[in-house]
């Protein structure tokens, strides 16, 4: 039985990607400047035009997507005989999977026969756009729609999240880190690492001086917890920083001979909380 993949912008995807793998993709809100604009891939508001407002001291605040929303997406597609797996932004950071729920039960009673599964990522970023990347292997290998609901289920906790951020202040403003922490870290050049814990929350884990030893942090963590590196594939996402990205990349090839890493923008709707700068890594491991 045929069935559609959709996620969200969080997911941080290539719209190039999107289209080659046939994958459903809705945009979040954002406002800045008193005025809205969809994550749609750059089109509303090129990537470095939205950084260059945030490095400025322009302030973002960002919308989940509504019940209402999901019904308009998914209906015609489900009317059409088609049945829908959604991969939703870590419950943890966002309202958005309830949504999504919400809309299921509606569309699955309007629709008799038709089914809609949403699947609570625990993830953010490329990391759940690294999700996204294995239901689509899986459908394309054959997988029925319960089966890929299953997997993802029984298999998020091992995509592995490490972030490293510029600018505490943003930290600071999303609640992650004290004031005080923010202005000392900044004065001493603290980078901190992050990761997503297996509930989806973003934690702070250490700190690391300077920009540099921030980025190798990320890379000693995945020589740690990385299952078969040499066979994976790696994404890194980035706040409008891809030679610190790329920079990334080339450890990881020199370690390992991966060819296959893929490197996206960090979309409006996470980079309003992560800032500008900020260099994110996702892969398989046996622990988050």
């Amino acid at each position: 039985m045929l069935y559609r993949v959709f996620t969200d912008s969080c997911s941080d995807l290539c719209q190039d990607y999107a289209k080659e793998r046939a994958l459903g993709v809705i945009p979040m809100l954002y406002r800045i400047e008193d005025k809205e604009y969809q994550d749609d891939y750059g089109a509303s508001m090129s990537y470095h035009d939205f950084y260059e407002k945030l490095r400025a001291g322009g302030s973002c605040t960002t919308a989940q997507i509504n019940a209402a929303e999901f019904e308009r997406v998914f209906a015609p597609v489900m009317e059409g005989g088609e049945d829908i797996l959604y991969i939703a932004f870590s419950s943890a950071l966002s309202g958005t999977v309830q949504s999504a729920r919400i809309a299921a039960q509606e569309l699955e009673a309007r629709y008799p026969g038709r089914r809609l599964a949403v699947v609570d990522s625990k993830c953010a970023s490329m990391g759940e756009g690294l999700l996204v990347h294995y239901a689509l292997n899986n459908r394309d290998a054959g997988m029925t729609l319960e089966e890929n609901a299953a997997w993802l289920e029984e298999n998020r906790g091992k995509v592995c999240h490490w972030f490293t951020v510029f600018d505490l202040n943003h930290l600071r403003r999303g609640g992650r880190v004290s004031a005080a922490a923010a202005f000392l870290g900044t004065m001493l050049s603290i980078k901190p690492v992050l990761h997503v814990d297996d509930e989806g929350r973003l934690i702070p884990m250490e700190k690391a001086k300077g920009r540099a030893r921030s980025i190798r942090a990320l890379f000693e963590h995945m020589k740690s917890t990385a299952i078969q590196p040499e066979g994976q594939t790696v994404f890194i996402s980035h706040g409008d920083s891809e030679s610190d990205a790329r920079l990334l990349a080339d450890m990881i090839r020199a370690q390992w001979g991966i060819e296959d890493i893929r490197m996206n923008y960090i979309g409006p709707v996470i980079g309003a909380h992560s800032g500008p700068d900020t260099i994110a890594l996702f892969f398989l491991g046996d622990k988050r």
